[in-house]
C-alpha cells in the first residue's frame, strides 16, 4: 500500500472495518452519554430555576456548551454514517472506497459551522476528545448544583423546623427578642437560614467546593460553613431556654432552699451577735470583732424572684435565682466566718480551762494534788479563768506557772510537757 494522502497510508478492508466497529461503539457510548445528560435531574432542576450570581453565569456557559456538544455529535453521526454507506456499497471494497474511507475515519473530515463564528474542522478522533472534554466540563457544572442541591435545602428545612419548636419553646417560658439574648439569636437565626435557603437554591454554585487536585466531574462537596455555624447557634440557644424552662419547673423549690440558706446565715449572725456580747462581758483586753447585721439587698433580690415567679417571667427568674444562690452561699459562710471569730477568745478559754484540769487530773494520779505550790498555782490560774472578766494573756501564763510546777515535781526539767507526758 504505497499510496499515500493526507489521512496518512491508505488503509485496508480490515483496518477499515476495525476502525468503523470502533467508531460506532462511540457513538452509542456518546450518545448514551448526552442522553443521560438530558435527562439528568440537576440539568432539569437549573433549566426551570430563577439562577442568580456564579451559577447563572456558569449555567448560560453551559448551556451554549451542550448546544454544541450537540451539533459536534450530529457531525459525528453523519460523518460515520456517511463512512458506513461507502463500506457498504460492495463486499469488497475498491481502491476509490478505500481511500475515500481512510481520508473520512483518519483525516480532518468533520466540518462543524461556528454559531457566530468560522467553521471548524475536526478528524472524527480529534472530535470524540473535544466533545469528551465538552461533556466532562457541562456534567461537572451539572452535578455541582445538583449535589449543592439535594445536601442543603432539605438540611435547611428540618433546621427550620427545629427552630421553629425551639421559637414555640421560647414564647411559652418568657424569651422574647429584646428581652432575652437566646431570643435575638433566634430572630438572627431565622432570618439568616431564611436568605441562606434563597440563596442556595437560586445560585448553588456558591456552595460548592471543588476537590483539591480531582478532574472527575463532580468532584467536590458542599460548603455547609453557613449552615452548620446557625446549627450550632440553635443548639446553644436550645440549651439557654431549657435552662430557663428547668427554672420555670424547680423555681419554687430553688426559693425555698434560697430563704433556708439566708435564714441559716441570718441566725448565725444573731448567734454572732449574742456571742459577742458575752464575750465583750467575760473576756478582758481583747478585740473583738463587729458584726454586721443581715444584708437587706439580698432580701429584697429574693422577694423579686418571687415575684418574677408568680409572673411567670421565667427568662429574668433564671440569672437572678443563679446570682442570688451564689450570693447567699458567699453569705452563709460569710456568717459563719464572723461566729468563729467572734468566739475565738472564748475558745482560747476553753482550751486553757482544758489544759489547766488535764494536768491537776495528772498530778493527782501521782498522789501530788495536795502540793502546796500547786494548789496555790492551780487556785490562781482557776480564779482567772472562771472569772468575768478574764484577761486571757494573764490567765495563760498563770496555767503556765501550774504546768512547770508541775513537771518539776513529777519528773524534772528533762520530763516531757503534756498532761499525757507530751513536752509543755
Amino acid at each position: 500500500m504505497g499510496v499515500t494522502d493526507p489521512a496518512g497510508p491508505v488503509m485496508d478492508r480490515d483496518e477499515a472495518d476495525r476502525a468503523l466497529a470502533r467508531l460506532g461503539q462511540e457513538h452509542e457510548a456518546i450518545e448514551t452519554s448526552l442522553l443521560a445528560l438530558q435527562d439528568h435531574a440537576g440539568r432539569r432542576l437549573l433549566e426551570g430555576a430563577e439562577l442568580t450570581g456564579v451559577t447563572k453565569e456558569r449555567w448560560q456557559a453551559t448551556e451554549a456548551r451542550i448546544t454544541r456538544l450537540w451539533g459536534y455529535f450530529d457531525a459525528y453521526a453523519a460523518t460515520l454514517h456517511t463512512a458506513r454507506e461507502i463500506r457498504s456499497r460492495r463486499r469488497w471494497s475498491s481502491r476509490d472506497d478505500l481511500v475515500e474511507l481512510t481520508g473520512l475515519l483518519r483525516g480532518d473530515s468533520v466540518t462543524v459551522a461556528g454559531n457566530g463564528r468560522l467553521s471548524e474542522t475536526f478528524s472524527l478522533t480529534s472530535l470524540v476528545d473535544r466533545m469528551n472534554e465538552l461533556y466532562a466540563t457541562s456534567l461537572d457544572m451539572v452535578v455541582a448544583a445538583d449535589a449543592v442541591w439535594s445536601a442543603l435545602p432539605a438540611r435547611i428545612d428540618l433546621l427550620a423546623a427545629e427552630l421553629q419548636r425551639t421559637r414555640q419553646l421560647a414564647h411559652s417560658v418568657g424569651v422574647r427578642p429584646g428581652e432575652h439574648p437566646a431570643g435575638d439569636d433566634l430572630e438572627r437565626i431565622t432570618r439568616t437560614l431564611t436568605r441562606l435557603r434563597q440563596d442556595v437554591v437560586s445560585d448553588p454554585l456558591a456552595f460548592w467546593v471543588p476537590a483539591e487536585g480531582s478532574s472527575a466531574p463532580g468532584g467536590g462537596r458542599p460548603d455547609t460553613t453557613v449552615y452548620d455555624r446557625e446549627a450550632r447557634a440553635l443548639e446553644d440557644a436550645r440549651r439557654e431556654i431549657e435552662a430557663v424552662l428547668t427554672v420555670r419547673q424547680d423555681a419554687e423549690a430553688r426559693l425555698i432552699r434560697l430563704r433556708d440558706v439566708l435564714s441559716r446565715a441570718d441566725r448565725t449572725l444573731a448567734e454572732a451577735r449574742t456571742a459577742r456580747g458575752e464575750v465583750l462581758a467575760k473576756i478582758a483586753a481583747t478585740e473583738v470583732p463587729v458584726v454586721s447585721g443581715p444584708p437587706t439587698a439580698l432580701q429584697e433580690q429574693l422577694a423579686t424572684a418571687a415575684e418574677y415567679r408568680r409572673q411567670a417571667r421565667w427568662h429574668r427568674l433564671s440569672p437572678l435565682l443563679e446570682s442570688l444562690e451564689r450570693k447567699a452561699e458567699d453569705e452563709l459562710l460569710r456568717a459563719r466566718e464572723s461566729l468563729t471569730a467572734v468566739t475565738a477568745p472564748l475558745a482560747v478559754r476553753a482550751e486553757l480551762r482544758g489544759r489547766l484540769d488535764a494536768y491537776k487530773a495528772k498530778v493527782a494520779r501521782h498522789g501530788l494534788a495536795e502540793d502546796p505550790v500547786l494548789v496555790e498555782r492551780y487556785d490562781a490560774a482557776r480564779r482567772m479563768l472562771w472569772s468575768a472578766p478574764c484577761d486571757l494573756r494573764v490567765a495563760e501564763q498563770a496555767v503556765l506557772r501550774y504546768q512547770q510546777a508541775a513537771v518539776e515535781l513529777l519528773g524534772g526539767p528533762g520530763m516531757p510537757e503534756g498532761p499525757e507526758g507530751g513536752q509543755s
